[in-house]
Parts: C-alpha cells; sequence; structure tokens
C-alpha cells in the first residue's frame, strides 16, 4: 500500500527535501503512465520546480521517455532494486504523492485516478500557497480511471 497522508516523506537522492513537493512515480513501459502523461505534465507545468518524476527505468530510458512525451519536471532514476519506490510502498505507475513544508504526505494519488489527481494537485496549490490547478477534466480525452 503507498505511503498514507500524515506520514513522514521519506528522502529521495536527487530531489530536494524541504518545502512542499510532489513526486510522481512512474515505469516508461506502463500504459497506464502512457495515457497520463498529459495531466502530469500539466501538473509539473503549474507548480514549477517542485514537482518531480522518480522514473522505476534507467537514465538513458527516463530521457528518452522525457523527450517522447515532452515532460519539463526534473526526473530522477530509481532503477531495481526501487529503493525509493519501496520507501513510498507504490504498488502501482502512475502515483503521486504531495508533500508539505514540514514533509509530511498530504495526498496521493494511485494509477490514473481524474479525481484522486486533481484533488492532489489542490493539496499542493495549498502548500504552495499557489492557486488550485485543475489538471484533468471531463472531455479532454482521459478516462476518470484506469488502474496501473
Amino acid at each position: 500500500m503507498a505511503i498514507a497522508p500524515g506520514a513522514l516523506a521519506p528522502p529521495v537522492d536527487g530531489i530536494p527535501n524541504d518545502g512542499p513537493r510532489a513526486l510522481v512515480f512512474f515505469k516508461v513501459t506502463c500504459s497506464t503512465t502512457h495515457l497520463a502523461t498529459p495531466a502530469i505534465e500539466r501538473l509539473a507545468r503549474a507548480y514549477p520546480g517542485i514537482v518531480f518524476g522518480v522514473g522505476q527505468d534507467d537514465r538513458a530510458a527516463l530521457d528518452a521517455f522525457a523527450e517522447t512525451f515532452g515532460l519539463s519536471m526534473p526526473l530522477v532514476s530509481d532503477p531495481a532494486p526501487y529503493v525509493a519506490s519501496d520507501a513510498y510502498g507504490i504498488e502501482s505507475a502512475p502515483t503521486a504523492v504531495a508533500i508539505g513544508a514540514d514533509g509530511g504526505v498530504l495526498d496521493v494519488a494511485q494509477s490514473w485516478d481524474r479525481a484522486a489527481w486533481n484533488r492532489l494537485s489542490a493539496a499542493l496549490a495549498a502548500a504552495a500557497g499557489a492557486p488550485a490547478a485543475v489538471v484533468s477534466e471531463p472531455g479532454d480525452g482521459l478516462p476518470e480511471f484506469k488502474p496501473g
């Protein structure tokens, strides 16, 4: 089970461990990650500098994925044995974790779940003192839900 809201977020090598932030765990070969990438990029663009991708792949695969899908967020590699993913209890991709300035987990969105991703965006916005961004809405081509 993914880390629960209220838990202390473990540090991830290569990602600042202070201030509000969101970590988006993904796998480049996951079809649900491919589907959700436009919304993930909207999240990253709405909150520049505080959304980070954690890919369960090597650096070359992450760079190719970012180029193919036009990702602007910084990416860190978490290849097998998936130390960061395991610390967060990641079971499906993509999974996003919003973290407050105090290091506490604010919200988690697993797989592709439009309501959960929009809720996570609102939690991140509140923590960052920014306007909340809607990352997906009906009619944008994404389904309400797709398991990862």
